[in-house]
């Protein structure tokens, strides 16, 4: 009996150390992930983030894992998920150098919207949890107008921004996506629950974390990378200096989708973060009919250098960045000083810190976000971070 390659991607992503970035650098190498967990481990070491501990581990897990009895098990409690191996898988996704080997899905689906055939690309709205009136007001207006234009919305069911973004999505009775930091089967946060049934009536609840997941500080700067990815380009309505918001648009540029922000005031600390995005070059917002001016304007990805070496948000700089200050790294909390003390003036793969750090993949992204909006760690194309 031939065993789904699927199962094989739910298997890779079983073992510890092995992330997002890693599964595809394999699935590069052997060209099938089935093929890949019955090569040798000499095989294995020629892949960029395989030492030696790594390796050991693969060896250990595969010889605990059976890939078909493990997809059977796991299908009692996630009835619907994709991998790159499914054909529904959105395309969009797999132009990032991270995507999630398994991806959850409640809701409805759109064929075309996964094959990326639709007249009109996926926009994503995000910003602060405790936004200001002005800002909420105007982040229903834009996802209203969005949405009457044939834009899909997607955002991270989060309170504030991301509440009003679905909510004008659907009241405008179009389609919106929420990216979960949970498993696609909690409501988080709770208050929220209507909100979740009403997506799922007529949009998409996904998430990369299987049936049972609880929130956790790590999973949400994960999760912020997939909202990215989904879209065609980001609206920032309002963030502070240290919002996760400013992760989904360094993940944006990083992806080369663009990035527009929603000007502040100066004395709204709540606006801050997106003042910044504008001092290093993303577009600003000057009412709804100029943002689909410029919307119209995005040419497709495919025409597209994925690996673009210039960016409004220049991670090779030698300035600092002027939205955060560099902080003392005696200050920093244990895990943070850990990641720190493996960077260098080298670039470094994100699995590779996760070799070194033994931190799972959310806790690193997580931590990793945080010293980049520090000023300590950047990070370069290709999920490669280094240190300053």
């Amino acid at each position: 009996m031939v065993i789904p390659e699927k199962a094989y991607w739910l298997a890779w992503s079983q073992i510890k150390g092995i992330g997002a970035v890693l599964i595809s650098r394999i699935y590069q190498h052997f060209g099938d992930l089935s093929l890949a967990w019955v090569a040798p481990v000499s095989e294995l070491g020629k892949i960029e983030g395989f030492g030696s501990k790594l390796i050991a581990q693969v060896q250990e897990v595969r010889s605990q894992i059976a890939p078909e009895q493990l997809l059977a098990k796991h299908l009692q409690d996630n009835p619907q998920f994709w991998t790159p191996a499914d054909p529904q898988y959105p395309r969009i996704l797999l132009q990032i150098p991270s995507p999630p080997p398994v991806l959850y899905y409640g809701g409805k689906v759109n064929p075309e919207e996964n094959l990326g055939i639709t007249p009109v690309p996926a926009i994503a709205i995000v910003g602060t949890r405790y936004p200001t009136k002005y800002a909420k007001d105007w982040t229903k207006k834009i996802s209203r107008f969005l949405t009457q234009q044939g834009f899909t919305i997607v955002s991270g069911m989060a309170l504030g921004i991301d509440t009003e973004a679905h909510k004008g999505c659907l009241e405008a009775g179009g389609r919106t996506i929420a990216v979960l930091g949970t498993g696609i089967d909690i409501v988080y946060p709770s208050s929220n629950r209507k909100l979740y049934e009403q997506i799922q009536q007529q949009g998409l609840v996904i998430s990369e974390y299987s049936a049972k997941t609880k929130p956790d500080r790590g999973n949400f700067p994960a999760r912020n990378r997939i909202i990215a990815g989904l879209s065609r380009a980001v609206l920032i309505m309002e963030a502070p200096q240290k919002s996760g918001a400013l992760i989904t648009a360094h993940y944006a540029n990083d992806f080369c989708r663009d990035v527009y922000v929603l000007p502040g005031s100066l004395s709204n600390q709540q606006a801050l973060g997106c003042l910044g995005l504008l001092n290093q070059g993303a577009q600003v917002i000057l009412g709804e009919e100029h943002l689909l001016e410029m919307l119209q304007t995005i040419p497709e990805l495919d025409s597209i250098d994925i690996r673009k070496e210039e960016s409004f948000a220049s991670l090779e700089s030698d300035q600092q960045s002027p939205v955060v200050e560099k902080m003392d790294t005696s200050q920093l909390e244990p895990e943070l000083a850990q990641i720190v003390q493996v960077m260098s003036s080298e670039p470094i793969s994100l699995d590779a810190i996760a070799q070194q750090t033994n931190l799972d993949t959310g806790t690193l992204l997580a931590s990793l976000s945080q010293l980049e909006l520090m000023g300590l760690v950047s990070q370069l194309p290709g999920m490669l971070y280094i240190k300053g």
